[in-house]
């Protein structure tokens, strides 16, 4: 097979840089598949490996792209067929392992997951990985008993691809949502997603004490630091916060408090490693009854492997929001 394009990101004697240029087309091993990528997206993580100010990238050099959707052109493995439709998201592509930015993506089989009968290529990758793990944060909310009686639930760093996804699924649940964005152009638009009621990212007073007023009947945060902090001290008896992001900061002030007086629970979301059949769950739940019911106004952007560096640095810079799609189209044309 001819050569593939790639963005490929180095880290070498002359230190970090990205370049798209063409690598041979992989060739699939014992229980590999190679899939013909049609889309991909653009995420905070991407963001960070391919400007190299976040220190997720293990291997070097390495293919760009976290997520990505295509059509199986060769199956070494018994669960795909050449012709099938497939979703590639976690396991290590983008920074331990050849991701979606390039015309293919050879990956083992159990990494992929069929695409379901209620979503296009297109709609998976608006989804994408940040889908996934909007979609995985909700469900451990609703294993450790989330219901809309125990109050509004506030999703932080509602703008991104996370965040207005969480907003979306939940409020086709029934749950009341709060969403805080730091950029007040956004706040109709998170409105139309389905949030209630929007603050501002000065909106929400630090609470420093052991205990403050419990007003959230939960929380999806995507900012972490203070922030969070904040949030264990004003959640309700046994409300749930899923912890997704750090874009505040690593370290979290808070006491036992929150824990032992009002039982709240604080959960890790890691979307990495989810296993395949939740996995394959939370894929149907976002085909079907969990679908945000506006998919298209989440789709902010569709652009072209070349597009990639400047749309990383805007993206750490706060200036984008939803889903930006990666089209491989005309790739290996």
């Amino acid at each position: 097979m001819p050569d593939t394009p790639a963005f490929r990101i180095y880290r070498d004697d002359n230190g970090h840089r990205t370049e798209l240029t063409r690598v041979p087309t992989p060739m699939p091993a014992p229980g590999e598949v190679l899939v013909r990528v049609l889309y991909s997206g653009i995420n905070y993580k991407d963001a960070l490996a391919g400007t190299g100010r976040g220190k997720v990238v293990k291997t070097f050099p390495i293919t760009g792209g976290i997520d990505a959707a295509g059509i199986v052109e060769t199956s070494n493995h018994p669960g795909f067929s050449p012709g099938d439709p497939v979703i590639a998201t976690g396991w290590g592509l983008g920074f331990d392992h050849d991701g979606g930015y390039a015309g293919y993506l050879c990956v083992p089989g159990d990494w992929l997951q069929s695409l379901p009968a209620e979503l296009d290529l297109r709609a998976a990758m608006i989804l994408g990985t940040a889908g996934i793990t909007a979609a995985f944060a909700v469900q451990r909310m609703l294993d450790n008993g989330q219901q809309p009686e125990l109050g509004p639930l506030l999703i932080t760093g509602a703008s991104g691809g996370v965040g207005c996804i969480a907003v979306a699924i939940l409020a086709r649940l029934g749950f009341e949502v709060v969403a805080m964005s730091g950029k007040p152009d956004l706040h109709d638009w998170l409105r139309s997603l389905g949030a209630s009621d929007v603050l501002g990212r000065n909106d929400l007073a630090v609470e420093e004490r052991p205990l403050g007023p419990a007003r959230w009947g939960g929380a999806i945060d995507n900012v972490g630091g203070e922030l969070l902090g904040t949030l264990t001290r004003t959640i309700v008896p046994a409300g749930n916060i899923a912890s997704v992001g750090l874009a505040g900061g690593i370290t979290v002030n808070t006491t036992v408090m929150p824990f032992i007086l009002r039982g709240i629970n604080l959960l890790g979301i890691n979307s990495v490693d989810i296993p395949n059949p939740i996995r394959a769950q939370l894929w149907q739940h976002l085909a079907d009854d969990w679908q945000p019911a506006r998919m298209a106004d989440i789709l902010t952007a569709i652009v072209s492997l070349e597009a990639l560096p400047e749309l990383f640095e805007q993206m750490l810079l706060g200036r984008t929001h939803g889903r930006m799609l990666v089209t491989l189209e005309d790739a290996n044309a």
